[in-house]
């Protein structure tokens, strides 16, 4: 019967951050080709801004 003492109970196994399911999409990385071409276009103007200065 000691030994039941050393061992976790089924409630604490089954609320465990380990045994939990994903949520779906949770770590999904994917972006929308909306997204790419925001980050595209601001990435270019901040590009034009950071040449400008460098030229002046």
């Amino acid at each position: 019967m000691n030994n039941a003492k050393n061992e976790a109970s089924k409630a604490d196994v089954q609320s465990s951050e380990l045994n939990k399911l994903p949520v779906p999409g949770q770590d999904d990385t994917e972006f929308s080709a909306e997204e790419a071409a925001e980050a595209f276009q601001s990435g270019a103007s901040a590009n034009r801004s950071a040449q400008n200065e460098e030229e002046a």
